[in-house]
């Protein structure tokens, strides 16, 4: 079991940046993978981008060049740093950690809205 805390959401202007944490409760080596996706107004929730406990990085294509994730294994957190935001980045922010190694996510974090206006 885990639990997830993701905090840094806001509103900010289109060319902005935010970085966004996702806190776990236990040690980030013994989980799969951690991931960030989002659910804009009206869509299905995606995968924005995703970290194994190797390290391994995976991106939308949507974002790739703009957003970057990393871990601090010290503070079993995973964060998303987002550069040049634009309006179609809209939405919650959810964290997701696949704990059994099914290549799915099993825990969810409560999600943190992230508005980019034009």
């Amino acid at each position: 079991q885990v639990q997830l805390v993701e905090s840094g959401g806001g509103l900010v202007q289109a060319g902005g940046s935010l970085r966004l944490s996702c806190a776990a409760s236990r040690s980030t080596f013994s989980i799969n993978f951690i991931g960030w996706y989002r659910q804009g107004p009206g869509k299905q929730r995606e995968l924005v981008a995703r970290i194994t406990s190797s390290g391994y990085t995976h991106y939308a294509d949507s974002v790739k060049g703009r957003f970057t994730i990393s871990r601090d294994n010290a503070k079993n957190t995973v964060y998303l740093q987002m550069n040049s935001l634009k309006p179609e980045d809209t939405g919650v922010y959810y964290c997701g950690a696949d704990t059994r190694a099914t290549w799915s996510v099993d825990y969810w974090g409560q999600g943190t809205q992230v508005t980019v206006s034009s």
